[in-house]
């Protein structure tokens, strides 16, 4: 965590706020173009255009405004994303609303793939709590989604995961390779297979209903025995 350059209300001052964003953008440029291990100190400082002393006074270590890093990429993109869902009910337009939103995230950020990627070395219980609290908030909502009848009865988590590879990959294809949005074309074909795996369909609940009663015992799964 980083320490505080404090105003009267102990928090930072408004001077503070403005130096310490100039060192989190720093920070993010540098990681992202020479690697965790490849930046300094030093490197941060003169990309914000501050002292190293002043560094000291926001963050103790490179490896604390990392961290700080990863947490503020990690809130800013979710909070850009619920904002961009607010509003909706249906869970179909909720993904396809917070799919672009995370592309344009991905835009904007164009060194979050790398950072948070070098996170697994750097510091592997801070590279799952991304994923994982990305996943949690995404769980709930899809969970919603299932009591509504708005998406089919699976497991929210496994299908959490699912989407967020989904998205994950669609983001490196085109903005990370190729600094674009997806062709409208692409974008609606990854919709199409999403929609087409989250829409309820009649089969969903005697399915899960006779997969339920094999694993309770009520049914036998063993072959019968032909009667003579």
């Amino acid at each position: 965590m980083s320490t505080l350059s404090p105003g009267r209300n102990g928090g930072l001052t408004r001077k503070g706020e403005a130096t310490r964003a100039r060192l989190m953008a720093a920070a993010e440029e540098v990681f992202g173009t020479k690697r965790y291990h490849g930046a300094s100190i030093v490197d941060i400082t003169q990309a914000a255009g501050v002292a190293q002393g002043t560094f000291y006074v926001y963050f103790p270590s490179k490896l604390a405004i990392f961290r700080e890093l990863v947490t503020d990429l990690s809130n800013a993109m979710r909070r850009h994303i619920a904002q961009s869902v607010a509003g909706l009910d249906d869970r179909l337009a909720i993904e396809r609303a917070g799919i672009r939103a995370f592309i344009a995230f991905v835009k904007k950020h164009k060194y979050l793939y790398r950072i948070v990627r070098e996170a697994e070395t750097v510091d592997e219980d801070l590279y799952r709590w991304y994923y994982r609290t990305l996943a949690k908030g995404y769980s709930a909502g899809l969970a919603q989604a299932v009591e509504r009848g708005q998406v089919r009865a699976l497991d929210a988590e496994a299908m959490a995961f699912a989407l967020m590879g989904v998205s994950d990959f669609l983001g490196m294809r085109w903005v990370l390779w190729e600094d674009r949005e997806p062709p409208e074309a692409f974008f609606e074909a990854t919709m199409s297979f999403i929609e087409d795996g989250l829409r309820p369909n009649r089969d969903d609940g005697g399915a899960k209903r006779g997969g339920l009663a094999a694993e309770e015992g009520r049914v036998d799964p063993r072959p019968r025995r032909p009667r003579r």
